[in-house]
C-alpha cells in the first residue's frame, strides 16, 4: 500500500500521504487494491504513472474474483482486460502477483499452467501459493517449481517466521496478523529473474533483525547473478512498516554500498518545529 493515515508524521507530512510522496522514498509498492476492487479505471492508472519516477515499479495482485472465486477457470477475457487496464504503466510494472487460495493444491496446477502459458511475455509474473502440499518438497511442490521455471514466473517467498516467533499475548494487531497470515515453512528459491520476498515482521526489532540476517546474503547473491529481487515489508498492524523497511534497507545498503533511502517527508517536517 501507499495510502495509510498512520504513516503521517513519519513517512508522510501531517497533511500528506500520497503516491508521489511514497515514491520519493521507496522504489516499489505491493498493490493490494486490485485484489479487492479489480481493474482500476484508465484515468486512475494514468495518474499513477505520472506520479512516480521511471525506476518505480508497481506490483499489483490479480483480482480475487479471478484467483479465489473462479480459481483461474474461464478467466481469459477478464485477465486480458485486467492487464490491458494496467497498460498505461508500461515499464513501471513489476511482477503482477497471482496469489492463490489456501486450498488451491496440486490437483489444480493445470489451471495455473494454462494461465502461465498465455501470460504476456512483456509482463513479469509472480505466484504465491499457500496450500500445505507446496511446502513438503513432494510431488506437488516439484511440479509447481518446474512449472514456474518453465514459464519464467517467480515464486513469492512469504517469510512469516518473525511474526510467529512469539505468542501474540494481548496485542490485538499481532493476534490479528497471526490469524490472517498462513503459517507455512519458508522455502527460499528463485524460479525466475525477479525473486519476490514478502517479509512479515514482528513488533520486536531485534527479532526482525535476526531473521533478516540470512536474507542479506541471499539478496546480494541474486543481485550478483543479474536478477532483480523485490522485497516487501509488513508489520503486524503496518504502522511501523516504513521504519522497518528503512532499517532493513540500511543493512542491505551497508553490504552493497548503496546510498541510504531519502529522508521521510514527515520526519523532515517535524524537524522544522523542533525546539
Amino acid at each position: 500500500m501507499w495510502a495509510n493515515a498512520d504513516w503521517r508524521g513519519g513517512l508522510y507530512p501531517s497533511g500528506g500521504g500520497g503516491l508521489e510522496e511514497y515514491a520519493r522514498v521507496f522504489s516499489a509498492v505491493e498493490g493490494n487494491t486490485t485484489f479487492y476492487s479489480g481493474a482500476p479505471r484508465t484515468e486512475t492508472v494514468a495518474s499513477w504513472a505520472r506520479q512516480v519516477p521511471p525506476g518505480f515499479r508497481f506490483c499489483f495482485k490479480l483480482p480475487a474474483a479471478l484467483t479465489h472465486e473462479r480459481r483461474l477457470l474461464g478467466i481469459e477475457s477478464d485477465l486480458d482486460a485486467f492487464l490491458e487496464a494496467l497498460a498505461p504503466l508500461h515499464d513501471r510494472l513489476g511482477p503482477v502477483m497471482v496469489q492463490l487460495p489456501r486450498d488451491f493444491g496440486g490437483a489444480e496446477l493445470g489451471q495455473l499452467e494454462a494461465l502461465l502459458a498465455r501470460w504476456p511475455t512483456g509482463i513479469p509474473c509472480a505466484v504465491e501459493v499457500r496450500h500445505s502440499e507446496f511446502f513438503h518438497k513432494g510431488r506437488a511442490e516439484v511440479a509447481l517449481n518446474r512449472l514456474l521455471i518453465t514459464h519464467g514466473a517467480d515464486r513469492v517467498m512469504l517469510d512469516v517466521r518473525p511474526l510467529f516467533s512469539t505468542s501474540a499475548g494481548d496485542h490485538a494487531g499481532l493476534l490479528q496478523a497471526q490469524h490472517e497470515k498462513p503459517r507455512r515453512p519458508l522455502h527460499v528459491l528463485s524460479t525466475g529473474n525477479r525473486p519476490m520476498v514478502r517479509f512479515i515482521g514482528h513488533l520486536d526489532g531485534e527479532i526482525n533483525a535476526r531473521y533478516f540476517e540470512a536474507w542479506i546474503e541471499r539478496l546480494c547473491l541474486w543481485i550478483d547473478q543479474g536478477k532483480t529481487p523485490f522485497l516487501f515489508v509488513h508489520t503486524p498492524d503496518n504502522r511501523q512498516a516504513p521504519q522497518l523497511a528503512r532499517r532493513l534497507h540500511g543493512r542491505l545498503a551497508a553490504r552493497l554500498s548503496l546510498p541510504p533511502l531519502a529522508a521521510f517527508p514527515g520526519e523532515a517536517q517535524a524537524s522544522l518545529f523542533d525546539p
